[in-house]
């Protein structure tokens, strides 16, 4: 049954956010809400993390998946989440500004991230530790990043030239960051939920987006946009976060367990995410719906020059600090 709003889930909650030692009798229930498909990478990391999970606990806990925005819509999850109607998401990192943790803003900056070495660098490092701690005064303990990967454009026409970008509605995730993108390109943006964001095509709501090619196959987003650009121009991630009362009150070495299984969840999902991305896009280029173009040097640059305002526009909205950080270690 998928429940529809927050304010209908009342008795739900009150039923899922039961204590650990009441539930001392029986395992210990994790809800690992996400919103997209089950075979995109963060979809297969979630069947992972269950996996290991429940196997390293020997079942003391059971871990539930619910994919493809089955209990709670992106602008829902995360007052879910504090409120403990489920225990675990992974939502893209711009969702954490509404709870004022504007930070996480600097990852939808364009081509902030030359390659995923640098990506990893900042993620995996004292930056990225420091980001997800400061969720923790909003109930939430961030336990581990994981990558979707560089993002394309699609559209009903192509689009190789900033100019080409004029006038167009494009459909992005709610983020202050990716609607200056989208009008230093002299695009129209429309913020709509992921699960929104195919029927918006398909309806032509919108005449296309910006996402990975991961997402836009699984969702079929190809099947109704003539035209994907490599452009590569940004970065989706996400960090996956428990709430932290819940955490908290787990017992020591179930803790332990469970961060070590997220640990190799995280190693999983590094290694298969780049893969799912290619994959999607040869799959792409043999269902011959769309026609695929690579950016050259020249335009590459284009994109670079165009886009390059939003920095200016962005930086005291992030935090400076934030964001000369992580230049500096990503060497720019």
């Amino acid at each position: 049954m998928q429940i529809k709003t927050l304010a209908a889930k009342a008795l739900f909650v009150l039923a899922a956010a039961a204590s650990v030692d009441a539930l001392a009798q029986g395992p210990i229930v994790i809800k690992f809400s996400h919103v997209v498909a089950p075979d995109t990478p963060k979809g297969r990391a979630a069947e992972r993390f269950k996996e290991l999970a429940e196997q390293m606990t020997g079942g003391q806990v059971k871990v539930e998946v619910y994919p493809n925005s089955q209990l709670y819509k992106d602008r829902e999850e995360l007052e879910a989440l504090q409120l403990g109607a489920v225990q675990m998401l992974a939502p893209s990192l711009a969702k954490f500004s509404p709870l004022g943790v504007r930070d996480f803003e600097a990852f939808d900056l364009p081509y902030i991230f030359p390659d995923r070495a640098a990506l990893y660098k900042v993620t995996e490092g004292r930056i990225g530790r420091n980001l997800l701690r400061k969720l923790e005064p909003k109930g939430i303990t961030g336990l581990a990043f994981w990558h979707n990967g560089f993002k394309i454009m699609s559209a009903n026409q192509p689009l190789t030239s900033p100019k080409d970008f004029e006038g167009l509605r494009m459909r992005i995730q709610a983020s202050k960051v990716l609607d200056a993108q989208m009008r230093a390109l002299g695009a129209q943006p429309l913020a709509l939920a992921f699960s929104e964001a195919a029927p918006a095509l398909r309806d032509g709501v919108v005449a296309g987006t910006e996402n990975t090619p991961s997402n836009m196959y699984t969702q079929r987003m190809h099947e109704t946009q003539s035209h994907l650009t490599l452009s590569n121009h940004g970065y989706l991630g996400y960090a996956v976060i428990v709430n932290k009362k819940f955490w908290d009150g787990l017992p020591a070495d179930t803790r332990n367990t469970l961060a070590r299984a997220m640990r190799e969840a995280t190693l999983y999902e590094k290694k298969i995410a780049q893969r799912a991305n290619d994959d999607a896009i040869e799959a792409i280029r043999q269902a011959g719906t769309t026609t695929i173009h690579t950016l050259t040097p020249a335009q590459q640059a284009e994109w670079r020059r165009a886009m390059q305002p939003v920095y200016g526009q962005m930086e005291s909205r992030i935090g400076k600090e934030t964001v000369r950080a992580i230049l500096r270690e990503v060497g720019r």
